[in-house]
């Protein structure tokens, strides 16, 4: 049976991954909280990264560990590097060194986020905020050191666990009106439909660097709206500027305006598999909550 190695399993993606391979393979979970049938293990440090790795002989390593805090990412940049291009480089390494196929998980955050079309795979990065930088680097180390590997840029991801959708059901109890920005474009995208595209792309040999978002796009409040008509929760949703939005709610880090991702490499790549629409990933995302 195969065997694959999880970091950060506790997450959103982490447990969507889980739920895909179900029964499929032999896990090795890992995260920096050990616990019933979990590893502890900091991806930080290349020693203990080493010797898990060794040990176990994972057929493939998914790194989904990071640190996604946008704006404690100003604040904690060597921590920041560590976590997100430190950690991969490790992972990498170890992978190289038992045979593994190594998967990382990055960001839109990799781009400035002033453009006016969908990012392609071949569109030069150049981000601005702690958070971009640290994650292409690692992207850069998993580029370096990993001898097969494919690395899966994402965006707005939700699932099980703390993510927007969830906070923004949870003001709607306590508000009768929400204030949301409405000047910045990107895609929602279920950490269900992630996880099936990195089940669609693992056995393959099919490596690089792809774009892992739903299809379509929106904007925060548009996607707050949804949220809410979906659920059938009467709340108003006003839309602010991010302007706007900075002065009652300043934030250290900057947000990309522009955020579209386009699977390109994806759709040039295979016929087989495609992410699903964001509403109809919403759509299903809610009917199992």
């Amino acid at each position: 049976m195969k065997k694959i190695l999880v970091t950060g399993c506790n997450g959103q993606l982490g447990r969507a991954i889980q739920k895909e391979y179900a029964g499929e393979v032999e896990f090795v979970l890992t995260d920096v909280a050990a616990g019933d049938g979990i590893v502890n293990l900091d991806i930080t440090d290349i020693e203990a990264v080493m010797k898990v790795v060794k040990q176990e002989k994972p057929d493939v390593i998914i790194n989904c560990a990071a640190h996604t805090n946008v704006d404690a990412c100003e604040k904690q940049w060597d921590l920041a590097y560590k976590i997100n291009a430190i950690g991969p480089r490790n992972l990498s390494i170890a992978a190289t060194a038992v045979g593994a196929k190594m998967i990382h998980v990055s960001t839109d955050y990799v781009f400035a986020g002033n453009g006016n079309k969908p990012y392609t795979e071949f569109d030069a990065p150049s981000p601005v905020s702690a958070y971009g930088k640290t994650k292409l680097e690692g992207e850069n180390f998993v580029k370096q050191f990993a001898d097969r590997y494919f690395i899966l840029r994402t965006a707005w991801l939700y699932g099980d666990g703390k993510n927007f959708v969830k906070t923004m059901i949870a003001a709607a109890e306590t508000h009768d009106e929400v204030s949301v920005v409405c000047d910045q474009l990107g895609t929602p995208t279920s950490a269900v439909e992630l996880a099936k595209m990195i089940h669609f792309l693992e056995p393959t040999d099919n490596y690089g660097t792809f774009h892992a978002t739903c299809e379509g796009d929106t904007n925060w409040a548009d996607f707050t709206e949804a949220i809410y008509a979906k659920k059938g929760i009467k709340c108003k949703v006003n839309h602010v500027t991010s302007e706007e939005y900075a002065k009652m709610n300043p934030a250290a880090a900057n947000r990309p305006a522009y955020s579209i991702l386009e699977n390109y490499m994806l759709k040039l790549t295979t016929s087989e598999f495609s992410m699903a629409n964001w509403e109809d990933a919403l759509d299903v995302y809610l009917q199992n909550m």
